[in-house]
């Protein structure tokens, strides 16, 4: 699954997934919802017949599951059992544009807008092209080269490794302060 693409993840199964987290918090629909193995009142995921019959249980592994799933249930005409398929693109698709709607965005904003956002903040961040290109899937590095454009800062550019230091730093001092005021007005 390509990691990057916000309609394949939509659709993708747990295996898909590059960490080894055991339950995910799912997000922009009215309800948040905790996905986590199926073993309540269905029975898992689908299974090419194949498959499920060589691995009894495995739709009900949480490495079968799908990371997003749809809030309905069908029923499979074959077996009879009741299962749950992927949240489908769309519903993550208006949603995106909900979103972008009510945060009063003039642009054109789609789930696609992620990925660019993505490739160009690697970039900015100093992440070399190559790694870029290699993480979106492009063949050609020309490709990735698109998101070059808005990295036109000349010298500014470049980022010294202190700088992140001095943020590291700033940010720990400004922390000690809150803290140190906190526990005065505590005392």
């Amino acid at each position: 699954m390509d990691a990057l693409t916000m309609n394949a993840s939509a659709s993708g199964r747990a295996s898909d997934a590059s960490d080894s987290h055991t339950s995910w918090v799912v997000s922009g629909s009215a309800s948040a919802e905790v996905v986590r193995p199926a073993h309540r009142s269905f029975s898992g995921s689908s299974l090419p017949p194949a498959l499920a019959r060589k691995f009894a249980h495995a739709d009900r592994e949480w490495i079968w599951q799908w990371v997003f799933p749809a809030s309905s249930h069908y029923v499979d005409d074959r077996t009879g059992v009741r299962y749950r398929h992927h949240y489908h693109e769309s519903n993550v698709q208006k949603a995106v544009k909900r979103a972008a709607r009510e945060a009063g965005l003039n642009k054109r904003v789609t789930t696609h807008t992620f990925r660019h956002s993505f490739a160009t903040h690697l970039l900015e961040d100093g992440y070399d092209i190559r790694t870029v290109q290699e993480l979106l899937g492009h063949q050609d590095v020309k490709t990735t080269m698109v998101y070059t454009h808005v990295l036109n800062k000349g010298g500014r550019g470049v980022r010294s490794p202190l700088e992140g230091i001095r943020d590291l730093l700033r940010d720990e001092i400004r922390d000690n302060r809150r803290n140190v005021i906190r526990n005065r007005s505590a005392g």
